[in-house]
Formats: structure tokens, C-alpha cells, sequence
């Protein structure tokens, strides 16, 4: 376990450089970078993500070559802000100083390619803002990359002032005539990726609280987001995702702009933004989330190659799903969820992420982590390189891998938060993790537990000094049986679904035990626009969605009947995993024999095998 030093420091100054001008703020805050170490299970993955990609086989200087020289094909100028997003925050969890002085050093590479009127972009000046190449959106993640290497890495005022000046090209170009209209920019038929640059103009209106960044914002939403349409006013009157942003709802871009909503939501505090919001994320967590934490597929949108909604909560079972699942849109839904649980505190937020962090995430991990699926199924390969994106000496670089790695980087982000009246709880993994008290005290929380692999957690409290504080901890809806005691003293209401919050005065030492009901349960599947597609089941244990693997299971697609009793609750027997890489493998009852089952991101479908998710009803 790496050596963690807590800066009191950091935990006093960490909102120095954000909050101007901010009128509604967070129920939930990050902790500080640095106060966090973790170990064992997601650690591992964050690790491996580290060193094989970001200071592995990352091509950066062929990314930065083809940004100089010009792009072969639109967007791929993302590539740059997109690791240097990545690395930041990476080293916001690690503090590795090797990621840091790369990052650095990109951070001014990339700063060095600007342009004669300050835009770092692709595009020739005489030709911005370029009309089908993308170079907005390109422009976005300049502004992301950089803005997260000022906020997590180091407030370098040489970084801000190349942010402020992409900002004014941006604004020099983009905007009411005689400038381009930003729904009229992108390579899409929509150009609603273009508005996705809402999300960093907020954040420099944040960082600066200069009023020209709100305008520029309040002009992209009061365009609509997307060419003929306004995407806030269909999520606004409850306008189900598939219907949303003709001619076609890309899930992705999509969900890009409403993390910008996020922002101009927290700046501005107009109530019938968080309206918005809430309506955006109770329909895609109701309408399009799978049981592994993703969605998209290419049932609705076939042209879209499964990165589109397309009612993907009924649809999953669907056998006509060649595609589904592009893992930008489940990282950039894992990021949206973690603003709507900060504006809100929403216990539902966290629990969408522990979904996909458990499941879609890391089971879209290449198991050495050189890099991320374009797209999942959960029937089938499962994975697949195939995708937006180039080849750089052989190796795949597509938009998913670049975005896969900042999911993983975020996991920190949110697995322990703060809250005014101290800790709040939300993913249990092994690990350190220092916040503050209601009172200003300093704590650290101590977890120790195997979790998800059981569900047994202890939580140690050293708080410094004396005084009443509350901590929150999640109960998550799965779990029905969730005990929890303090002291030895059992706490009598737990509500699945919530957040438990235990107040007393916490004495150094002080120990919460945790045991989550980690049933394995049957869930049937929906009848889709393929009426077939309601023959299917599938098992769930705890948070962790399970599948039968070719590498192990020569009949993994073969109809079954699994066994469940009162409930749905499924009878299953936890074994040594037989294959190396396997995190959990189980023996499941069906009326024709045992069966063998793992979790479904351990599955590795990266030689050619197949999974099965969803499993055949025998009839």
C-alpha cells in the first residue's frame, strides 16, 4: 500500500481556486486530492490503468504530432485534453511525480501549439470554427484537459491564460450572427456536440467568475443544445431519451452537455435547471441503464452503432443487439451522476455508480489495462477495438480508451465525500480516508474489508479531539438485509436505499460494522420490440452482475431454468475461482444441473471467447 500524507493544508484551501460566483452549493464535496488511499479490488484496476496506459503505452507524442499537423479523421484532436484529463486526475488519487512531470510536460507542449488568435486547435485559423472536423468539440477537451491539470495538478498561471485565450477564439467565432451559430457546427446531423462545450466555459466562469464565460453559457443553452431542437425543454416535459434531439439521440454528446447543465445550474441557481437535471437522470437511470451500469444500443438507432438511446433498460435481452454500451457514454454518465450527487446528495446517484463501476467499467477493461472495449455486450464478444479513432503503431486508439482510464480516475472522486456535517460513505473498498467533522476537526476513516468479493466491512473512526459529528454511510437498495452496529451496539433502522447517518461523540478507535445481505437474485428480462427477448434471465449477486464464460463453460449459451426460491432469491455456492484473472466464480442451481457463473468483468472476450449475461430460458 503506496505511503498517503494527509495535508491539513489541503483540506482547508481545496474550493481556493473554484466558486466564483456560485449560488447553489454542493450537498456533497470531493475530498481534497491526496486524502484518499485505497487497496486492494478497484485500487488495483485505477493502478494497472496508471502504469500500463497512462505511463504505458499511451502514444502521446504521436497524438501531439497529428494535432500539429492535421487530423485524418474529424475529432481526433480530443485526443491531448482527453489525457491530460485523465492524467490529472490520476494524479490527484496517486500523487505519482513520474505521471506528474508527463503531464506537466504535455500540459506545455500542447500549450505551445496555439495558434496566432490563441485557439489550440486542429483547425487553420481561416478555417475555424471548423464546420464538419469537429474542432469545437476539439476545442472542449483542450479546455478540459487543461482546466483539470489547474484545479487537481498545479495553478499555473501560464495554463489559465492559454484556457482564457481558446476561450476567446472560441467566443471570437461561435455565437449570434454574423458569428456561427454553435447548433450549426459538427459533424453530426444534430451538432449537439458542439454545446458540449458548456461544461468548460462553466468551469472558467467557476475558476475566474468573469461574467463573458456565464453569457457565452447562457447563449449555448438558450440555443437549445442541438440543431432543431431543444434538448432542455424535451428532458424538461418529461420527453422519453429515445425521442430527444432529432434526428438521432447520441447518448455520449449528450449526456456531455447536461454535465455542463451541472455547472450553469450551480452558478446560476435557477430551479428549473435542477428540474432538468433531475428529469435527465431519473429517465436515464429508469429508461436506458443495463444491469452492468451502461446503455445505448443499436436496436432504435442501428446507424448509430449502439452509442444511441434506445430504450436500453427493456431492450437489454434483445438478441437482434450486435452493438450496445460505448463506454464514453458509461464513464460520462458515471460523471454526471457524481454532479447530480453532489448538487443533491441522492444516495440513488452513487448507487448508478457503483453499478457501472463494479460491472460495465472494469468489465471493460482490456485485463492488462492497455486499454478500454469500444462497446460491450452482454451476450456474445463482448468486446471489441472497433470504433471511432485511429491506429498508432499498432495499437487501437480510440475515443473509449482515452475515456475508460477517467473513469477509473474517478472512482476516488466519490468513493469517500464530505458533507457539513462530516463523512459520507459511498463505495466500500479497503482504504484510508481522511475529511473533516462538522466542527472543523480533522478524521480519518479506516475500512477494512474484502468488499464486493463478501459483504463484510469495518470502519474505524479517529477523529482529533472531541465533539459530536455524523458520519453517513450508504445502504444500498440491493441489500434487505443490511445489519450495522457502533460500538457493539446494534443500530436498529436500516433502510435500503438510503443513507444511514450515525451521530455521537466519536472517540479515536471508535469502530462501525458493516454486513450487506450479499443474496445472489433472478432478474427477468423485459419484452422488447423482438418479442424473444423476454425468454431471458439473469443472476445478480450483491451489486455484481454475473455471466457464464466460454473460457470455462463449453456450454455457455445453452438454455437453462435457474432454480429461485421465495424472492427470486437464487440459492448460489461461492467457489476458488478456476481461472486466473476471475474475481468471483459461483455454482448456480438450474433444474437441468449446476451450472458454473463469475462476475461479469472478469470475463476476458479479448482472445475471441464469449460471455453469456443474459441466459436463455429452457423451455
Amino acid at each position: 500500500m503506496r505511503k498517503i500524507l494527509l495535508s491539513l493544508l489541503a483540506l482547508c484551501v481545496a474550493s481556493a481556486a473554484w466558486g466564483q460566483g456560485v449560488k447553489v452549493h454542493d450537498v456533497l464535496e470531493p475530498l481534497p486530492g491526496g486524502n484518499i488511499q485505497m487497496d486492494g479490488y478497484l485500487d488495483d484496476a485505477i493502478m494497472l490503468s496508471q502504469e500500463n496506459w497512462a505511463k504505458g503505452v499511451m502514444p502521446y507524442d504521436a497524438v501531439l504530432e497529428f494535432f500539429k499537423s492535421g487530423r485524418s479523421k474529424f475529432a481526433l484532436g480530443e485526443m491531448p485534453g482527453k489525457s491530460i484529463r485523465t492524467n490529472s486526475l490520476l494524479w490527484r488519487y496517486t500523487r505519482d511525480s513520474q505521471l506528474r512531470q508527463l503531464t506537466k510536460d504535455y500540459v506545455y507542449s500542447l500549450i505551445a501549439t496555439a495558434k496566432e488568435n490563441g485557439s489550440i486547435s486542429c483547425t487553420p485559423v481561416d478555417q475555424q470554427p471548423g464546420d464538419g472536423d469537429g474542432d469545437i468539440w476539439e476545442r472542449k477537451y483542450v479546455l478540459l484537459g487543461l482546466s483539470q491539470y489547474y484545479l487537481d495538478v498545479e495553478k499555473d498561471p501560464v495554463v489559465l491564460e492559454a484556457m482564457e485565450k481558446e476561450a476567446r477564439s472560441v467566443m471570437d467565432q461561435v455565437g449570434p450572427a454574423p458569428k456561427k451559430p454553435v447548433t450549426e457546427l459538427g459533424w453530426s446531423s444534430t451538432n449537439i456536440e458542439s454545446s458540449s462545450i458548456l461544461e468548460p466555459f462553466m468551469r472558467l466562469y467557476l475558476i475566474t467568475g468573469k461574467k463573458k464565460y456565464l453569457d457565452f453559457a447562457s447563449y449555448i443553452i438558450g440555443s437549445g443544445g442541438n440543431k432543431g431542437s431543444d434538448i432542455f425543454s424535451l428532458i424538461s416535459a418529461g420527453t422519453p431519451l429515445y425521442e430527444v434531439g432529432e434526428p438521432y439521440p447520441k447518448a455520449y454528446e449528450m449526456t456531455s452537455v447536461f454535465e455542463g447543465l451541472a455547472e450553469y445550474y450551480r452558478a446560476t441557481g435557477d430551479p428549473r435547471w435542477l428540474d432538468c437535471l433531475t428529469n435527465f437522470f431519473t429517465t436515464v437511470r429508469d429508461q436506458e441503464i443495463t444491469i452492468i451500469g451502461n446503455a445505448g444500443s443499436d436496436v432504435y438507432w442501428p446507424k448509430l452503432m449502439g452509442e444511441g438511446w434506445s430504450n436500453t433498460a427493456v431492450e437489454q435481452s434483445n438478441p437482434d443487439i450486435k452493438r450496445m454500451m460505448e463506454t464514453c457514454v458509461g464513464v460520462t454518465w458515471m460523471k454526471f451522476c457524481s454532479q447530480y450527487l453532489r448538487l443533491t446528495g441522492d444516495p440513488s446517484a452513487a448507487e448508478c455508480i457503483e453499478k457501472y463501476v463494479y460491472n460495465g467499467l472494469l468489465g471493460a477493461m482490456r485485463p492488462d489495462g492497455k486499454g478500454f472495449s469500444y462497446v460491450n455486450l452482454l451476450n456474445g464478444p463482448k468486446v471489441t477495438n472497433s470504433g471511432w479513432g485511429t491506429v498508432i503503431d499498432g495499437l487501437p486508439v480510440t475515443c473509449c480508451n482515452l475515456s475508460g482510464p477517467t473513469g477509473l480516475a474517478y472512482i476516488p472522486y466519490v468513493a469517500v465525500m464530505q458533507a457539513s456535517e462530516g463523512p459520507v460513505v459511498n463505495l466500500y473498498n479497503k482504504g484510508t480516508y481522511h475529511a473533516k467533522t462538522s466542527d472543523g476537526r480533522y478524521v480519518s476513516l479506516g475500512l477494512d474489508t474484502d468488499f464486493p468479493l463478501s459483504g463484510d466491512v469495518k470502519i474505524a473512526v479517529f477523529p482529533s479531539g472531541s465533539g459530536v459529528f455524523t458520519i453517513k454511510i450508504r445502504i444500498p437498495s440491493w441489500s434487505s438485509s443490511t445489519t450495522v452496529s457502533v460500538g457493539g451496539e446494534p443500530v436498529s433502522e436500516v433502510t435500503p436505499g438510503t443513507y444511514l447517518s450515525l451521530s455521537r461523540d466519536w472517540k479515536p478507535g471508535d469502530e462501525i460494522k458493516i454486513s450487506f445481505g450479499m443474496e445472489a437474485r433472478l432478474i427477468k428480462a423485459k419484452e422488447g420490440r423482438n418479442p424473444v427477448s423476454k425468454d431471458f434471465q439473469a443472476v445478480q449477486w450483491g451489486p455484481i452482475v454475473l455471466a457464464r464464460d466460454e473460457n470455462i463453460d463449453p456450454e455457455y449459451s445453452k438454455p437453462v431454468s435457474i432454480v429461485a426460491g421465495e424472492g427470486g432469491v437464487v440459492d448460489v455456492r461461492k467457489v476458488a475461482p478456476e481461472r486466473e484473472g476471475t474475481r468471483l466464480q459461483f455454482i448456480v442451481p438450474t433444474t437441468s444441473g449446476p451450472i458454473k457463473m463469475v462476475d461479469y468483468s472478469s470475463v476476458d472476450c479479448w482472445e475471441g471467447t464469449h460471455v453469456q449475461t443474459w441466459l436463455p430460458v429452457l423451455k
